[in-house]
């Protein structure tokens, strides 16, 4: 007998327990062991996984205010840029990437009319290394932020660049005057308003006269009297009921424009009753105050607002809309508008309102194509701000939604300051809120006159881009865009203009019921 025989029947319990042991250390020896060896080999494994990333898309939205350039990928990206001069350039090393399609198209995105870049150069610096080398026009302040990713985006990394001068919209506004001033002085040539509707004709049994028309032409004669007829002021917070008006017959147009002169004085004790005159110097004759309207196209840039089942974008509509309105106002010669945005590109909602303000604004109207949940829902509506909450549960959706427009089109958080914020809109007042409701009243009328209403009054709810506290603001909804019956409306040019009308119409009867008071500069 072996041995090996011997042995196997007088194995101890004891033994049999070591060596099940013993086994067990060796197992958690071993995973020990592939821990440690995988803790040390992350640095290296980690920059491989980032090299993995793929750009899903690069955009370019150039405007006057400033270019962005966004970089969309399916995972974060990590860059270090360096800013340099004579000539200006913007170097940028994008880390973990290697030279793709996508970014080499980024050199035909760069179109000529781009204020801030004069053109691009994109290549494979180092290996999973691409640089990319703006060449600028003049300088600039670059901001450069990641986002995380929101709606339809994934990740993306944003470039914004600012220019050293930073464009003044009161600047703007007062060098367009001086050309409004030239056109009217130019030739002696009469420059009076359009009629605002077809030939005159007698209101309908119980209707209300439109007498703005004629308020607004002893306006351009610097003869607003007193004696002028003006349209009831709507109660608040219902809408007036829509009618069939007829404008009264517009007065003659005068025999010469009126000077638009510049008053620098800050005494304006000497102005009218409603203060459309303020003091002139001697031999400068009176002076006229154009009345300012702030239009904000809503959306723009990274931030398309609600899509049709078309394809047709709000942030288009809405700057097709307000373009036009831009042209109608400017061609009164007592009015003067100013836009938050005449391009495709994004404003944060806290901009849009501190550009009505600087120019001292006396009406501010936000246009937007509405979306909801069911293609069933359509009309247009017209929004005012609400300060304890909304008039019902659509007017909070639609108030929730325009105000993600920051998340969406993509704010640098960094530079916001919110304790200012903050600040701004809670400023608004009681009163700001009430001539709102006046106004929108007003407006809400117009609309109805062309498009079915959605309400039959004035909503309210908590919109950021409506709480400039000393500028009666309204956000209008033209139709709804995600009705395809409406859609197919806000691709008709005919409605779109027809819109802009009625929102002068309103903007017009508003002035007239409500003669703004009196300002000690043209600006």
């Amino acid at each position: 007998m072996s041995r090996k025989m011997l042995i196997k029947p007088f194995q101890s319990i004891e033994s049999a327990a070591t060596a099940t042991h013993n086994w067990r250390r060796r197992q958690v020896l071993r995973a020990s062991a592939s821990t440690l060896v995988l803790g040390l080999a992350a640095p290296f494994i980690a920059p491989r996984m980032a090299w993995a990333s793929s750009v899903l898309g690069v955009r370019v939205w150039p405007a006057r205010d400033y270019t962005r350039v966004t970089i969309e990928s399916d995972q974060p990206l990590q860059t270090t840029q360096t800013l340099l001069a004579a000539p200006d350039r913007l170097v940028v090393d994008l880390n973990g990437l290697d030279l793709d399609q996508e970014l080499k198209d980024l050199v035909s995105k760069i179109t000529p009319n781009d204020p801030q870049i004069q053109a691009v150069r994109v290549g494979q610096y180092q290996t999973h290394v691409v640089r990319m080398v703006f060449d600028l026009k003049g300088q600039v302040k670059p901001q450069v932020f990641s986002l995380q990713p929101v709606g339809s985006y994934k990740y993306r990394l944003v470039f914004d660049l600012y220019p050293a001068v930073a464009p003044d919209p009161l600047m703007d506004l007062l060098a367009q005057t001086e050309r409004k001033e030239q056109r009217l002085n130019q030739g002696n040539q009469a420059f009076t308003p359009a009629p605002l509707a077809g030939p005159a004709a007698p209101p309908p049994a119980g209707a209300t006269a439109d007498n703005s028309e004629a308020f607004f032409q002893q306006y351009a004669q610097n003869t607003p009297g007193s004696d002028v007829p003006r349209p009831p002021v709507p109660t608040a917070p219902a809408a007036p009921a829509a009618s069939s008006r007829a404008p009264a017959k517009p007065a003659a147009p005068p025999a010469a424009p009126p000077a638009i002169a510049r008053n620098n004085s800050d005494d304006t004790s000497n102005g009218d009753a409603y203060g459309f005159t303020t003091p002139s110097k001697p031999g400068t004759g009176n002076t006229i105050r154009l009345l300012t309207v702030a239009i904000d196209p809503g959306h723009g840039g990274e931030d398309p607002g609600a899509i049709g089942s078309a394809g047709t974008y709000e942030k288009h509509i809405a700057l097709d809309i307000a373009k036009r309105l831009r042209a109608k106002i400017d061609a009164q010669p007592n009015m003067r508008s100013m836009m938050t945005r005449d391009a495709d590109f994004f404003v944060p909602l806290n901009v849009r309102v501190q550009k009505a303000r600087r120019v001292g604004a006396d009406l501010f109207v936000s246009i937007h194509a509405d979306a909801f949940t069911t293609p069933a829902a359509r009309g247009s509506s017209v929004f005012a701000l609400s300060d304890h909450g909304a008039s019902s549960a659509a007017a909070r959706w639609m108030a929730n939604k325009e105000n993600s427009s920051d998340l969406i089109g993509g704010i640098n958080v960094k530079t916001q300051d919110e304790s200012v914020n903050r600040a701004l809109f809670d400023m608004s007042t009681t009163a700001q809120i009430r001539d709102s409701l006046r106004y929108g009243g007003f407006v809400l009328d117009e609309v109805g006159e062309i498009n079915k209403l959605h309400k039959g009054s004035v909503e309210q709810a908590g919109f950021a881009v409506l709480k400039a506290p000393d500028i009666p603001s309204i956000l209008v909804e033209t139709a709804f865009i995600s009705n395809p019956e409406e859609e197919q409306k806000l691709n008709d040019e005919a409605y779109r203009d027809k819109m802009a009308d009625a929102i002068l119409k309103g903007i017009k009867r508003y002035f007239a019921a409500n003669p703004p008071l009196a300002k000690n500069r043209m600006a």
